[in-house]
This record gives structure tokens, sequence and C-alpha cells, in this order.
């Protein structure tokens, strides 16, 4: 019986019958069956979350991945992009940093190398200067190629299920390194800390989704996220893999219209353990790098992710978003 009753949550765990006495047991083990989230006391969640949102806030002004300080993002097509502090190139660096002519990115397919000019001052980061044709690996190889070109940081930007490559440019002396703070937050809770149960696809699914540029990009999902809340369930496509150590959530709920970033907000989950369960934190929920930066190429959440659902937790929109 134990068994059949695991099996029928599973698969319904908000069907309600009440035909037989079996179906009222059904029902009573199915309650109980909910995991409810690891005991945590509130010192130490507020602790936790203290040093998340500490850690996040340094991330987001910390080259090259913190979005506060990028300047530039600039399309690479197919062929020779010149680039430098000269207007009339196709890509325009401030001239404190960059001389007229710094150096040419020539792309073929997927590959880009870098002809230098003969005084670009290209450098390697925390390397020599770069005096002859050297190939970039974007920031998806594993192996990124990191430029450094007076107070600018470079490298090539690509996102997955796309053949879009774009130059990304930070600059390390903007003055938002010193005085950038979150945006507020909603008032702390336990209650947005639940447990979910992932329900895993038969196999990775590739999902299309748009992004604040018009384009698209692809992310493969493991499966949708369960959790309860307002005596209902929800469901969200989690972004990840088997070997994933927490999962990529995209998400929109009706807190967009008035209070949280218009296009929605993210989170990360930690992966599912050996039995199926995470816990959702949705205090931990926060604005896209585009809510920083216009220089930016954000996922917007699937269809799948709009939640009927006031999530009154995580980061609100800042008072001025870039994007």
């Amino acid at each position: 019986m134990g068994q059949l009753v695991m099996e029928y949550c599973s698969v319904y765990p908000f069907r309600f019958a009440v035909l037989t006495t079996t179906a009222l047991i059904t029902i009573s083990s199915c309650s109980s069956a909910w995991r409810d989230p690891p005991t945590v006391s509130q010192e130490e969640f507020i602790t936790e979350h203290e040093d998340w949102r500490s850690n996040r806030e340094e991330g987001l002004v910390t080259p090259p991945g913190g979005p506060v300080l990028w300047s530039g993002l600039f399309n690479l097509p197919q062929g020779e992009t010149a680039f430098g502090s000269d207007p009339t190139l196709p890509i325009v660096l401030p001239a404190e940093d960059s001389p007229a002519l710094a150096g040419t990115l020539v792309r073929q397919g997927q590959d880009v190398h870098l002809e230098p000019a003969s005084d670009g001052n290209v450098y390697l980061q925390d390397g020599p200067p770069i005096e002859e044709t050297t190939i970039l690996e974007n920031d998806r190889s594993g192996n990124t190629t990191y430029l450094s070109l007076g107070s600018l940081g470079m490298r090539v930007h690509s996102e997955p299920g796309t053949d879009r490559l774009w130059l990304r440019v930070w600059d390390t002396d903007l003055p938002e390194r010193e005085t950038f703070r979150l945006p507020e937050y909603f008032t702390l809770s336990t209650e947005w800390r639940v447990s979910a149960r992932l329900d895993r696809y038969p196999e990775l699914k590739s999902i299309p989704l748009a992004d604040i540029t018009g384009g698209m990009i692809e992310q493969d999902a493991i499966g949708e996220l369960i959790f309860r809340k307002a005596d209902r369930e929800h469901r969200l496509i989690a972004f990840g893999n088997e070997q994933s150590r927490s999962y990529f959530v995209s998400l929109w709920d009706s807190t967009a219209i008035t209070e949280t970033y218009q296009a929605g907000r993210y989170m990360r989950v930690p992966a599912a353990d050996e039995d199926g369960w995470t816990t959702i934190d949705f205090n931990r929920s926060y604005n896209a790098p585009c809510v920083f930066t216009a220089f930016s190429v954000c996922s917007l959440p699937p269809l799948e992710n709009r939640l009927d659902l006031a999530v009154t937790a995580g980061e609100k929109r800042p008072e001025k978003p870039a994007y």
C-alpha cells in the first residue's frame, strides 16, 4: 500500500477523491509525504542571507563578470571588425584608453582572432602586449581569453544555442565600482523558503528563450521544480543537467507589475538530492544583469515560468533600471 500511495502522490499530488476508504488514505498520505525544507534557525537564516547579499553586491562590481562595470557590447559579424578610438570605426572605444586603431578582430565561423595594430597597446590580461595574431577563446569555451587596453577589459562573449558573438567591454575605472549599492529587498521571511520536488524530463530538453536584445538563445532544462504555495501547486522549469550543482531558474510573477523588474527575476536553486528534493529560497531571487547595464544579453523567463502568484520576496527593481 505504501508504494502505491507514493506512486499516486508522485503523479497526482493534488487529486482529491472521497469515493472509498482507500482514496481517503491516499489523500492523507499525500499530505504527509510532502517534505518540509531543512530546519534552520532564524539567526542562521538571516546571517546566511546577509552573507549571500554581500557576495552578490561585491560580484556585481568585480571584473570581469560584474555587469555594473560593463561599458560596451559590440556585435561581431563574419570578417574584419576594427576597434579603437577613431569615431569612424565599427567599434569605438574611449580615447583616454585606446589609440585611434587598437587592432582588428577577424571572425571566421565561430572562431575569432585579433590582429593588433603596431601601436595598439592591447595586452593579454596580466600578461605581455599582443604583438602578433592571437586566437581569442570566447567566454563559453572554458578557456576565455581576457584582454586589457588602458582601464578597459575585453573578451569575446557567446550565448548558448546561438551563433552570435560579441565583444564585451568593461571599465575598471567607473566610479560605480565604489558607489554601487543593491536595490531594496522585500522583508526577509522563512515563509518563502519552500521544498520542491524535481519532476525530471526523460532526457534534457532544449528550451528556446527570447533575450533582451530581440534575439533567441537556447538552454538545456533537466525538468520542472514542483512546489506548493498559497494552497496550490506551482511549477518552474529548471535549467541545468545531472552534473549541475545548482539549477538556473528565471521567473515572472505579479510583483513585476509594480515592485520588481518588469521582465522577471532569476534564481539559483540547489540541485535535487538522490530522492529528487531541493529547497527554493525565493528570498534569493535577484535582478538580471540587464537591470544594471544596457550592455547585456539577458534571457527572458519562459511562459511556463510565469507564476500565478505574487512572490513578495527577494530583490526589487532599482529606481532607474538600465534597460
